[in-house]
């Protein structure tokens, strides 16, 4: 993979490595319980909102949880996932049958198809530049969601063990925060519960994908099985293989038992060199049974 180092990217490129393993963390569902608050009280909301889907108000809840918290779409960035709940809905007998208006959003997808980083700055760009209607409302939907999360999500703990494993794992490994949030929530909730001090750098959504954030961090310093993606997401397994790391799944519905287990044997296993392979592809097989890729009103 090559990448060009955007310049919010640096800290990425210049954090200071000392040890010869690399961790990174996804944290929205992975080293926090905020995924069901954030999709159900701040993300949803909004859609149905901002994108006058008052009239299928209920489907479009179920097709907005289904992809962000119970699909393989599961942690994907919010431009992406905003599409598919649209392609979801239009698709739906019931949606069709209410005439309802569902977004086409070309320009949303272009915006996605551009390589630009997927944030509200690169957006705010594009609306400065285009004076684009749908591209105005679409960030004035995401800004919206980002005032929600910040008055809702608050004294949310990390789930039980991921403080443990932190203070094992920098006592061996580089650790740094790879995340599809925007990197303000991510420090504010890093910071609020005291955790931030175990990493050195918190990768938001402005550096780029998750892939980027570990390519950039790695920068061929550590060997492929001495680098690990820790994370509750297929796109976080998918960052992993694009770096030729390995993956440790925390498997939604059962995140404290995922994070003993890692804690107890993952961690061990990671820098013993026995990680790879079976125990590996054992984990993955789990992780895979939990999130379908069809809708339950499909089946």
């Amino acid at each position: 993979m090559v990448v060009q180092i955007p310049e919010v990217a640096r800290p990425l490129a210049d954090m200071q490595r000392e040890h010869p393993f690399l961790v990174c963390i996804d944290s929205d569902g992975c080293a926090f319980d905020t995924m069901e608050i954030k999709h159900k009280e701040c993300f949803t909301p909004n859609i149905i909102k901002h994108w006058g889907l008052q009239a299928v108000s209920k489907y479009a809840r179920e097709a907005s949880e289904f992809v962000n918290l119970y699909s393989k779409w599961r942690g994907v960035n919010r431009w992406p996932a905003l599409i598919q709940v649209f392609d979801l809905l239009r698709d739906r007998a019931e949606v069709q049958h209410r005439h309802a208006n569902i977004p086409q959003a070309p320009k949303i997808r272009e915006f996605i198809a551009s390589g630009k980083p997927l944030s509200n700055d690169s957006l705010e760009e594009l609306v400065r530049t285009t004076g684009d209607a749908e591209l105005t409302r679409a960030l004035e939907w995401s800004l919206a969601v980002n005032a929600t999360i910040a008055d809702m999500v608050h004294d949310v703990p990390p789930f039980p063990y991921v403080r443990e494993s932190l203070e094992t794992i920098i006592q061996h490994a580089d650790c740094i925060v790879v995340s599809q949030t925007p990197t303000e929530a991510l420090v504010r909730e890093w910071t609020e519960h005291s955790i931030d001090e175990y990493v050195k750098v918190i990768a938001g959504q402005e550096m780029g994908t998750k892939s980027e954030h570990i390519h950039i961090a790695a920068d061929e310093h550590y060997a492929d099985d001495h680098k690990l993606m820790i994370g509750d997401a297929p796109g976080d397994m998918k960052a992993a293989r694009d770096n030729n790391a390995l993956f440790f799944p925390i498997d939604p519905g059962h995140e404290e038992e995922s994070w003993e287990r890692f804690f107890n044997e993952g961690l061990q296993k990671f820098f013993d060199g026995t990680y790879k392979g079976e125990y590996e592809a054992s984990l993955i097989v789990e992780f895979d049974k939990a999130l379908p890729s069809t809708p339950p009103w499909k089946r």
